[in-house]
């Protein structure tokens, strides 16, 4: 299959630029212009690219020309080349791909995402520089020499992008795994998705209301709350000595402010009425995500159709996240975002979500039949872990005992600890005594004695690591330990602990097995154990789960997002029942190597994300 090789470059200014704003503010914006666009086929040279500069029309017509039916069109960083592509010009290939996304999946953060640091790592080339004087710059601003520079600039961005692609694929990458690149750009490039823009607007005078209302309550001005001096003062007013912390950055004494600060939170039960109503206004006028959010959607929906913007790998383990300056991943439950994701006139939003799917997926890895049998009879097995825990007939197990029953099986299924397991139920305002917590936990263990014994074996297979040995792990030997490259997923892909070793602990002097992540220019030494490792494969496998149970359900219908373990979909009105019947049968397809795995799924379908 010809491959082509495709790089716009395009106006930009100190405000108008994607440093500002989204990939969708800056493409929909009525002062976008495409300075030149660079196209190459089969071909890793750059003087084979063939770079055009012209007006819109003229820049379509030379797009038109190239067969984008019968080719693997491929870009680095492809959300915005494509998104190009389609929204200014009109043109979608049957075929896209992505080498940030290929790059990512494969280096993780060692190597970097710029197509610089890629053609360096694999010494395909010198990414060029001649972009410096673009600032600012419309197409007619550009001498002949400069727009000449630009265009070698482009071309080579072409070259290296298709010597970059060819490296990638020659480690092997799957097939598979580049189908569901194709399937997440396509999320955002080409969307179908209405916004309910009059209920948000309607939300957004709500909250402005609520935040005045908050503000009268409390007889204060927004600068006096917003303003981390200010809100001292009036604390020190009511007699409140303001709660304060050491700064890891400066080591200076700062204000303890933060919603993780536990003596400031504690502050909203004061037993003083206007601490009280000071702290309620200081965290109800403070907290503007649900603000912005609402406005962000107004905004799209105003300029039309609402693209999903995922990052294809954005976790070691391969899990979709937020991207784009907005995170589809965490919209919290009932919000009205939710609502005003509406589908198509005439269609229908269909949400199915993955029953259960880490700690299915965790029970058979580790060949616990007892909760196998459990989930693939259908039983309700938080209840029957409540049950274990507090010695009662299943039917007898109240709503908070089932909630500690579900905590049990999603927490300490991977090695968690009382201390940890308390602070989780805490955060759900289910307070257990610490030795309540240690219980619980032996029970859990006593009851899964395979998924301890995996936690183990998970171990072990670090130390093969280290050694740079090669192990099985997991049922049937599922999972492929290759040394010192990591462990080697079904779909091909690998969970890799960069530079793991063993490293003395200074506090407890105990030999601890750790690797390097990278955050930014910081690489830190990460603790790495049996039961993460455990949490880290399941994460994985449950994420290829999800990739090939999307894969099944796009082959019938539009495939719009994915959260966590659900996909979204959207169908025919008049067939809305039977396309969640055919997802629901695709959710419970296995691969081949799943033979066995208890799957199930739950979900419906209305006329937005948020009635499903």
């Amino acid at each position: 299959m010809k491959i082509i090789t495709l790089d716009f470059e395009t106006y930009y200014d100190r405000i108008f630029t994607l440093s500002k704003l989204t990939t969708e503010e800056y493409i929909r914006d009525e002062r976008f212009e495409t300075i030149g666009v660079s196209v190459q086929e089969d071909d890793s040279s750059a003087s084979s690219s063939t770079w055009f500069s012209g007006s819109p029309k003229e820049t379509q017509e030379f797009l038109e020309q190239f067969d984008w039916e019968n080719s693997l069109t491929v870009a680095h960083n492809a959300m915005f080349d494509m998104a190009i592509l389609n929204w200014r010009f009109g043109i979608r290939p049957k075929r896209i791909a992505d080498t940030l996304s290929m790059a990512r999946a494969i280096h993780g953060t060692q190597v970097g995402g710029s197509l610089k640091a890629l053609a360096e790592h694999y010494g395909i080339g010198k990414k060029g520089t001649e972009i410096v004087n673009a600032l600012g710059k419309h197409r007619e601003d550009f001498s002949v020499e400069d727009l000449e520079a630009y265009a070698g600039y482009c071309k080579n961005d072409s070259a290296i992008t298709y010597k970059l692609f060819n490296c990638l694929m020659a480690e092997g990458f799957p097939l598979q795994e580049l189908k569901l690149i194709d399937l997440t750009l396509r999320m955002f490039t080409e969307p179908v998705l209405e916004v309910g823009t009059f209920l948000l607007e309607a939300r957004l005078e709500e909250l402005k209301e609520q935040k005045a209302e908050l503000l009268g309550e409390a007889g204060v001005t927004r600068e006096q709350i917003m303003s981390n001096l200010q809100f001292a003062e009036l604390l020190k007013a009511q007699g409140v000595l303001p709660p304060t912390k050491v700064s890891l950055t400066t080591g200076k004494e700062t204000l303890a402010f933060a919603k993780t600060d536990e003596a400031f939170q504690a502050l909203k039960e004061h037993n003083n009425p206007v601490v009280q109503i000071l702290m309620a206004a200081r965290l109800g006028v403070k907290s503007t995500i649900e603000v912005t959010r609402t406005e962000r959607f107004i905004g799209i929906g105003k300029r039309g159709t609402l693209p999903i913007p995922l990052r294809y790998y954005a976790a070691h383990t391969g899990r979709w996240g937020g991207d784009d300056k907005i995170n589809m991943q965490n919209l919290p439950g009932g919000s009205i975002l939710k609502n005003a994701m509406l589908a198509p006139k005439g269609f229908s939003f269909l949400d199915c979500d993955s029953s259960q799917i880490e700690a299915r997926t965790l029970a058979w890895l580790a060949e616990q039949n007892n909760l196998v049998d459990t989930f693939s009879k259908g039983e309700d097995v938080y209840k029957v872990m409540a049950s274990a825990i507090y010695g009662k007939p299943v039917e007898d197990i109240t709503k908070e005992e089932r909630f500690v029953g579900k905590t049990t099986i999603l927490g300490c299924g991977y090695g968690m600890g009382a201390v940890r397991f308390q602070a989780q139920l805490k955060t759900f305002y289910v307070d257990l005594e610490l030795e309540e917590c240690e219980r619980i936990i032996r029970i859990y263990r006593a009851a899964n004695p395979d998924i301890t014994r995996l936690w183990r074996t998970c171990n072990d297979a670090l130390s093969a690591m280290v050694k740079d040995q090669n192990v099985t792990v997991g049922t049937g030997g599922l999972l492929k330990v290759e040394g010192k490259n990591g462990i080697r997923l079904p779909n091909g892909l690998y969970i890799k602990y960069p530079n793991l070793r063993f490293q003395l602990d200074e506090d407890s002097g105990r030999r601890e097995l750790v690797y390097d992540t990278k955050k930014g220019k910081s690489v830190i030494p990460t603790r790495i154990y049996g039961g993460k490792v455990v949490e880290n494969v399941c994460q994985a496998l449950a994420r290829i789960l999800i990739g090939h149970h999307l894969l099944l359900a796009a082959k019938k219908y539009k495939v719009v997002m994915t959260v966590h373990d659900a996909l979204g979909c959207i169908a025919p009105e008049k067939e809305a029942e039977e396309a969640l019947d055919y997802v629901y049968s695709c959710m419970r397809q296995k691969p081949d190597w799943a033979e066995g795995l208890p799957l199930d799924c739950e979900g419906g379908f209305g006329a937005s994300y948020g009635e499903c």
